[in-house]
């Protein structure tokens, strides 16, 4: 079985995206980054949206970009946003449409990546070292089931 959509997985800061180009480089596929496609989509980046519209208004919008983007692309390598799986149907979604790849990190490595870049993150972007190494640990603890 050829698979011609692989979608990438992970919390924030796992290299969905770096991996992403890699697989879509080897494979010949297109690159889609989801996030990007909520801020064409929107014409805002991703902590205007969070910032102006709301979490609840985002998650609608990533999974309505999510479906049109499998709609408009018969193959493709697409880096979901860290929360994608998390909301809706959208692992089960995923995983009737194509391969999902779960990046899994420590929450050492995440904490190292994450914590010099929490300005571009709007979920993290206030939290200090202790609020951060929290919301790891929470969200590895609740994507377990996912």
């Amino acid at each position: 079985m050829i698979i011609t959509k692989i979608f990438l997985i992970g919390l924030m800061g796992s290299g969905k995206s770096y991996w992403g180009q890699q697989l879509s480089r080897h494979f010949g596929y297109p690159f889609l980054d989801l996030d990007k496609g909520i801020e064409t989509a929107e014409q805002k980046n991703i902590s205007e949206i969070f910032e102006q519209k709301g979490e609840d208004f985002f998650r609608q919008k990533e999974k309505q970009i999510l479906h049109q983007l499998n709609e408009d692309y018969p193959k493709f390598v697409m880096s979901c946003g860290g929360g994608t799986p998390c909301f809706f149907d959208n692992m089960e979604w995923m995983r009737n449409r194509g391969k999902t790849v779960y990046l899994n990190l420590s929450p050492e490595n995440l904490f190292g990546r994450l914590r010099t870049r929490k300005e571009k993150r709007p979920l993290i972007a206030n939290f200090d070292d202790n609020q951060l190494r929290d919301f790891i640990f929470q969200k590895l603890s609740d994507r377990k089931s996912v």
